[in-house]
């Protein structure tokens, strides 16, 4: 099947794999070859593909949020954002990880639920970014 991940920014991946992981609303699922159709909404992530041209290898990409369809053996993930591994700058992660959490503490000292609620997105995406870096 193939597997490709599209952002607002345009195509983020894409190649032929014998099965993609992805964190769902509902938890994890495996998809391969010759799945039903399906649409599952996604969650803050990482995304791992199974490729068909390197068996031993595993792509990981972090994602945020948005959905996935499967049909006809292509599974398209549309995301708000997602980053390769490999294009993740971990310095830049643990700053916006770091930031978020002086944004928490701010919002919490002021009652802010809003601020709170956007800052605790923006720290699960930093930890999902270093997640996939690192894998830890």
């Amino acid at each position: 099947m193939r597997v490709n991940i599209v952002t607002p920014d345009g195509l983020v991946y894409d190649h032929h794999a014998s099965m993609v992981v992805v964190k769902t609303t509902t938890g994890d699922m495996g998809i391969m070859a010759n799945h039903e159709p399906i649409v599952a909404p996604l969650m803050i992530g990482e995304v791992r593909v199974k490729r068909t041209d390197n068996p031993g290898h595993e792509d990981e990409i972090a994602v945020n949020g948005g959905f996935m369809e499967v049909s006809d053996n292509v599974a398209s993930i549309v995301a708000d954002s997602a980053e390769r591994a490999r294009d993740i700058d971990l310095t830049r992660a643990e700053a916006a990880r770091e930031r978020a959490q002086r944004r928490i503490e701010k919002a919490k000292a002021q009652r802010d639920v809003d601020n709170l609620q956007r800052a605790e997105v923006a720290l699960q995406r930093a930890i999902n970014r270093i997640h996939v870096k690192t894998g830890k």
